[in-house]
């Protein structure tokens, strides 16, 4: 081990040890006779999460059912949703407080919604978003913690942060995340023997000396130094957790199969193609989870300002939201409101890939809770009041669904509570100043 310790040598045992992938399957013979926990303990599925992102809201009076509870009629801009009704609940009336600090258009919504917090004016948050709080309880015992993805060809479309200059980019390339999934590295988890790879180990011992040389220049920094590296450590932290995994012999899972290699696409804004590109995406995370390569997803559908368009336009989603007149006889902005029907179908390939895997007698879906929400109620005002949250899946039967939920004036962050809570992340409270709530929605808790 070197006696002294430089930010050069341990880049170089990152370098030392690039990124390598392993499957994770369960097979029928590890599990009961239902297909819904492991025979020899009893233990459940592992649960899943995601979290789904779009930006510009919905149009108000057009997604809130009209009735509260069960049973409730499926609203016009959630009808591509129709096929998961039961699977669904929806929750409306919810606003993000200000406490008098400015709003940050687009931003703002997505920052109390996510991270339970809303920061100063001219400060980055500096809290960790719901994901990242969930996949330090759900997945630390995968390949990787958590995977982003974004259909907008951009790595900074991404609402999942572990802190304030500690972003979770997104993965651009439906490609480039099947070869770092399912790549050369892709270990068959049903072989029969189990070798672990040398260079894996090499790559291990590398890390092992890193850890010392990294404890030894903590020392050695103030505290802002040790704040600007915190973002390399924890990518570190996890790379050392990446090759642990990769020594140890894989458990089977029933689900896991290696999917087709997807052809290179053509990142952009066009909506055409923002589609196209996250309904691959979609296929692959459900491959990811059904292999247990990671437990926890986010999705960003583009920017939270949604500059998506259609082919042959120059007029964007956001644009239309503020400069398309109200439609005297339909109430709303029928240009705008195109794209919100395309971008719940979008959310709907996604839910239709986790539930096309099939895991005993039910699927994918059935072990994952999904959540969907954008940033503002009313885009044309960047309005912060009735913003969309909608939640896809169980869990594994945690939560009750086919429920409407309206909550109308409470904050945003009883969604998350209420989420964390189901998912035994230990807390009680949840969000800042008047965006803290001990109030979650127990007509859910199964």
């Amino acid at each position: 081990m070197m006696k002294t310790a430089n930010r050069r040598t341990v880049l170089r045992g990152v370098v030392g040890g690039a990124a390598v992938s392993v499957g994770l399957p369960y097979l029928n013979i590890f599990l009961n006779a239902n297909g819904t926990a492991l025979a020899n303990t009893g233990a459940p599925l592992p649960t899943c999460f995601g979290s789904w992102f779009w930006g510009c809201g919905l149009t108000p009076g057009m997604w809130e059912p009209r009735t509260v509870g069960a049973n409730y009629e499926i609203p016009p801009e959630l009808r591509p949703l129709s096929a998961f009704r039961s699977k669904m609940n929806v929750f409306s009336g919810m606003k993000v407080f200000l406490d008098g600090k400015p709003p940050t258009p687009h931003q703002t919504g997505h920052q109390g919604a996510l991270l339970g917090h809303v920061p100063k004016a001219g400060t980055r948050p500096d809290h960790p978003s719901l994901d990242v709080l969930v996949s330090n309880k759900i997945g630390t015992k995968t390949r990787f913690r958590s995977i982003e993805v974004t259909g907008g060809g951009s790595p900074g479309q991404s609402v999942s942060r572990r802190s304030g200059s500690a972003l979770n980019p997104s993965e651009v390339s439906p490609m480039a995340l099947y070869t770092r999934l399912f790549g050369p590295d892709f270990k068959d988890p049903n072989a029969a023997e189990f070798i672990p790879d040398p260079r894996v180990m090499v790559r291990k011992s590398v890390l092992s000396s890193v850890s010392e040389e990294r404890k030894a220049l903590i020392k050695e920094l103030g505290v802002a130094d040790r704040e600007r590296l915190d973002e390399y450590f924890t990518s570190l932290r996890q790379l050392e957790h990446q090759l642990t995994v990769e020594l140890e012999k894989p458990a089977p899972m029933e689900a896991c199969a290696r999917p087709e290699a997807v052809e290179e696409s053509h990142p952009g804004l066009e909506i055409d193609a923002v589609v196209k590109n996250l309904k691959l995406f979609s296929g692959l995370l459900a491959h990811a989870l059904a292999c247990n390569q990671t437990r926890v997803f986010n999705v960003s559908f583009a920017d939270a300002t949604s500059s998506v368009r259609r082919g042959g336009e120059t007029a964007t989603h956001h644009i239309l939201t503020h400069e398309e007149a109200l439609d005297e006889g339909m109430g709303y902005q029928p240009r705008a409101q195109w794209f919100n029907e395309i971008i719940m179908g979008s959310l709907a390939d996604q839910a239709a890939a986790l539930a096309n895997i099939r895991e005993g007698d039910g699927n994918l879906l059935d072990r994952t809770l999904l959540l969907a929400s954008s940033e503002t109620g009313f885009a044309k005002v960047h309005s912060l009041e009735n913003i969309p949250m909608i939640t896809i899946g169980s869990g594994g039967r945690l939560i009750k669904t086919g429920l409407h939920v309206q909550a109308k004036g409470d904050p945003v962050t009883r969604v998350g509570l209420t989420l964390q809570q189901v998912l035994n992340v230990p807390v009680s409270s949840w969000g800042t100043d008047s965006m803290e709530t001990s109030k979650a929605f127990s007509e859910i808790f199964a």
